[in-house]
């Protein structure tokens, strides 16, 4: 085992992924086997760095649902919200696979389609699988992914392995039917409708086989979590410890979403979604278990383009039916661009392998044996892994902490956009102080350009703007503004973290 070149946790040997971290950073996607490492360099829900440069797109062809949840009402043709179990056109897998071949055209970058809902893939066996049958033979470039609750998994496993499908993903939110009796009221199973803790049972004991079942195949599996405060917070470090036992690649642990607005029991009735903090303890904790995905931006079972946009309105069905698509052609294009990008972060893994066999501190001040405080940092990108974006344009910043370990990638804060580009944007206060609150406990925030009141704004609130590293790559700016800010003395002293549960 050897420290990896930020010097956080340690690279297994065995070509695994450090427990600390998201379990897919650039330098641990290099150590994975080969065989493992060609399904996941270019998925970016299974690489934090693929997800700076590659795109995904989710088809909406499979609408039941054999389940249901406290935190899911699922809409189908709604373009206002974004969160899974909303969509604004169900196709047919026909349509799905016309709208999956024009985006893959028009979006190269575009490396995975997966099936997500708006209800679960597995309720719905046949347009599922139609879809993904038909796309195997029209789009083999295209990597197929699915989203399942797992209710339906275990019978499906062997037509899922048929189909190629490296990557499933399934939501477990507890192993305990206790747990389970207060997040699902009930679940469809065998032609009836079963209720309380032995539908909980049920279903567990479902998602548990089906998970042993697709790791006995090799196919990836990363489950998800919902963190729901009060009701299965402290259990779901149980949960990770028992499906990394399995063989699970990943933990994605996701916040509740519960706006009373979107019509979910948990929203109607109070339930409160976690808070930052809390959702960064919670998947800090289980990272001493699991591979942990820190990047997921909870999709809309319809979205369209990098992770954290969406670009859905510009291939809604009308629009396809007038575009004229040469998939072969655009087959050949789609691969040269793809190499490119894969041999642009090959030549910064091996970078970091250097400088990692020359034991070059990344921090000279840690190297001389000081000790400064970890710092969060907010970042605005629109992909490429450099800072590029304007903090009036941006609807969500990427979270880093740096400290004299290196930089290590937190999590995202979505905000309401502050600038639409006009002349108004020194009269959205409103948006401004949201996106100030969101930015809560970071200490400064890199952008491409800043305007003069939000940069007093932030400073008042305790938030450094610096628009001095546009169009760097995030981590080496993030650690050049850590490094500015020990030779100003500025972490000298430790700051009392803003923390509130409430």
């Amino acid at each position: 085992m050897e420290l990896n070149v930020l010097g956080q946790d340690p690279v297994p040997a065995q070509g695994g992924c450090s427990a600390g971290s998201c379990g897919s950073t650039d330098t641990q996607v290099s150590q994975l086997p080969e065989h493992i490492r060609a399904k996941v360099q270019n998925h970016p829900c299974y690489s934090e760095e693929a997800h700076h440069y590659f795109a995904r797109m989710h088809v909406a062809v499979a609408p039941a649902c054999n389940i249901q949840c406290h935190y899911c009402n699922r809409k189908y043709d709604c373009a206002n919200e974004s969160r899974p179990g909303v969509v604004s056109e169900v196709l047919t897998p026909e349509q799905a696979v016309r709208k999956v071949k024009a985006v893959a055209a028009a979006i190269p970058q575009m490396s995975v389609l997966g099936i997500a809902g708006p209800g679960d893939p597995l309720a719905n066996p046949q347009r599922t699988f139609d879809t993904f049958r038909m796309l195997s033979e029209q789009a083999p470039d295209i990597k197929l992914c699915v989203s399942t609750n797992g209710l339906n998994l275990p019978q499906s496993v062997e037509e899922l392995a048929k189909h190629n499908i490296d990557h499933v993903t399934i939501t477990i939110n507890c192993v305990d039917p206790e747990v389970g009796a207060k997040i699902y009221p009930w679940i469809y199973w065998n032609n009836k409708r079963i209720r309380g803790k032995r539908a909980a049972k049920i279903l567990i004991d479902q998602q548990q086989k089906g998970l042993e079942m697709l790791v006995e195949r090799g196919i990836l599996v990363k489950v998800n979590s919902v963190l729901i405060p009060g009701v299965n917070d402290e259990h779901l470090k149980e949960v990770s410890k028992i499906v990394k036992a399995k063989g699970a690649f990943l933990h994605n642990v996701m916040p509740l979403i519960a706006e009373a607005e979107h019509g979910t029991f948990y929203g109607v009735m109070g339930q409160r979604s976690p808070d930052a903090d809390e959702l960064q303890d919670l998947q800090d904790a289980c990272a001493g278990d699991m591979n942990m995905m820190r990047h997921c931006r909870q999709c809309r079972a319809d979205a369209v383009g990098l992770l954290g946009e969406d670009r859905g309105e510009e291939f809604t069905l009308d629009k396809i039916e007038a575009m004229d698509v040469d998939y072969e052609a655009a087959m050949v294009k789609r691969a040269a661009i793809h190499s490119a990008i894969l041999e642009e972060l090959e030549e910064k893994h091996e970078k970091k392998a250097r400088l990692a066999a020359m034991s070059v501190p990344v921090i000279p001040s840690a190297a001389a044996g000081k000790h400064h405080r970890p710092v969060l940092m907010a970042v605005a990108t629109s992909g490429g892994g450099v800072i590029n974006q304007h903090f009036g344009h941006a609807r969500e910043f990427l979270v880093y902490e740096a400290s004299p370990a290196g930089v290590r990638f937190i999590g995202h804060r979505k905000v309401d956009q502050y600038c639409i580009g006009d002349d108004s944007c020194g009269e959205k206060e409103s948006a401004l102080a949201g996106s100030i609150r969101s930015l809560k406990g970071c200490e400064a925030v890199l952008c491409a350009r800043i305007g003069f009141e939000p940069w007093s704004d932030l400073e008042q609130a305790g938030i450094q703007p610096n628009g001095e590293h546009a169009m760097e790559p995030i981590e080496e700016a993030v650690l050049a503004v850590y490094q500015e800010m020990i030779d100003a003395g500025k972490l000298d002293a430790v700051r009392t973290p803003m923390r509130s549960h409430g």
